[in-house]
């Protein structure tokens, strides 16, 4: 699982930009207790849908 600090720099953008557009851009992030993780093979789905 990704952290935002792992997906921000697959993404190539800050980590501010992730936690703000996270839900308005549709990446697909899971709250595991207060964090957000992402799995690898769903944000390279998300990238290569965009």
């Amino acid at each position: 699982m990704l952290s935002v600090a792992d997906v921000a720099a697959y993404l190539q953008k800050p980590r501010g930009w992730v936690y703000n557009n996270w839900r308005a851009e549709g990446i697909p992030f899971k709250r595991v207790g207060n964090q957000l993780r992402c799995r690898s093979t769903d944000l390279e789905k998300w990238v290569d849908g965009r």
